[in-house]
């Protein structure tokens, strides 16, 4: 890795910082999955494909509701991607338990193992980042990301993190 470069001492909120910063997310965000969306590709699937597996394999019989607040999207584009993973054996559909009406959504055993494999490059990934910035920088990291977020969503954050305790 080429040197990692840091805003002026005290400069933190100007202009040429704060959009460094929103550099940083974007290449970032596209680097890391760069390698997922590859794999996605060969399958033919895409990004959203893999949100929608993420999405379940974090927490596991979302409602098409729920996933749709979560990924903040219509009906018509989730649609196309679930019928695809439905197609695919990767997603399935159960009615709920209370209200057989509401349709809630698993990860298929092909699902659950698609998905371990894209994280396991992800984890990889994460976890060679955090070893180089340090414990310090990653508490600062979530520090960060946490402030970026509204508060819907970031009860979403906290309802993802409660799920995986």
């Amino acid at each position: 890795m080429t040197d990692v470069i840091l805003p002026p001492a005290k400069q933190f909120l100007r202009d040429h910082a704060v959009r460094g910063g929103m550099d940083l997310l974007f290449f970032a965000h596209r680097s890391h999955l760069q390698r997922a969306d590859e794999e996605l590709e060969r399958l033919g699937l895409g990004r959203a494909h893999h949100r929608v597996l993420y999405c379940l394999s974090r927490r596991p019989g979302m409602t098409v509701g729920e996933l749709l607040a979560v990924l903040a999207i219509t009906k018509q584009s989730i649609g196309r991607v679930l019928k695809q993973l439905l197609a695919q054996n990767l997603v399935e559909r159960r009615p709920g338990v209370q209200d057989r009406r509401q349709r809630h959504l698993f990860l298929t055993t092909n699902g659950e193992a698609l998905e371990h494999s894209l994280f396991a490059d992800l984890r990889e990934n994460m976890a060679r980042a955090y070893t180089s910035a340090g414990e310090e920088a990653v508490a600062g990291y979530w520090i960060v990301m946490q402030h970026l977020m509204t508060q819907d969503v970031q009860d979403q954050f906290l309802a993802f993190q409660s799920a995986s305790r």
